[in-house]
């Protein structure tokens, strides 16, 4: 009697894959990276004061709304987790799971990012049409949007398959950067996650700059980096 053990499905391992194209994916992450600090920094100073992205921030101010007794709070923090988990449910129905052989920039991220990028131009009509008749409502709505767009990208970066790596949550970023900075870790290793928190933070600086100073174009810091992104994506091949 003969008996067969399951394999154990993974990504094609990133030494076979092309390292240009691997650097090509990271600058394009970077990219995303510093639209998701433009995105936060829009919500949190226009929106209501949450976060479109950063869900652990949003879960203290949900709790910390409890505590102060703030119903507004309440209701715009848990309104962008809902619609958080919204777009990452969709994005995840768009993209799938990463599978044995997957090229370096499936094909499906693309098509995650374009519902993302529909997602945003809703946004963009919904705050040139109501930019100055501002409404908590609206505000709300706009949160909303913002976050289903991030959640959508989320599951996108996800697809690769590539543990750490990730546009929106990056708390473990920092971690893992400050513990290689402790062990002495090549600066090559420790490199791209300084980029991608760096990036991060001139989005937050550039976002909230653009939103208290010129919020008529404060939707192009999310659309044109997005735009920017699936033009480069969709020509890449591995």
């Amino acid at each position: 009697m003969s008996s067969t053990v399951p394999s154990v499905i993974q990504p094609r391992p990133a030494a076979q894959q092309d390292p240009r194209l691997l650097r090509r994916r990271h600058a394009l992450v970077v990219v995303l990276t510093f639209l998701t600090g433009c995105a936060d920094a829009i919500g949190f100073l226009s929106l209501g004061g949450a976060f479109a992205s950063v869900m652990t921030g949003n879960m203290v101010l949900l709790g910390l709304s409890a505590g102060r007794g703030d119903a507004e709070l309440a209701l715009t923090s848990g309104c962008a987790i809902v619609s958080f988990i919204v777009g990452v449910l969709a994005g995840a129905r768009v993209v799938g799971s990463a599978r044995p052989g997957d090229p370096v920039w499936p094909r499906r991220v693309t098509w995650a990012l374009v519902l993302e990028l529909l997602v945003f131009v809703v946004f963009l009509v919904v705050w040139e049409v109501t930019l100055h008749a501002p409404d908590a409502r609206v505000h709300l709505a706009l949160l909303m949007l913002s976050a289903v767009a991030l959640g959508v990208q989320s599951s996108a970066i996800q697809r690769f398959g590539v543990p750490g790596l990730s546009s929106t949550y990056l708390t473990g970023t920092l971690t893992s950067l400050i513990a290689g900075v402790a062990a002495r870790s090549p600066w090559g290793s420790l490199r791209p996650k300084a980029q991608v928190l760096l990036a991060l933070m001139v989005g937050a600086a550039v976002g909230a700059l653009v939103a208290l100073h010129l919020p008529v174009v404060a939707p192009a810091l999310l659309i044109v980096p997005l735009v920017l992104v699936i033009g480069v994506s969709a020509r890449m091949r591995a």
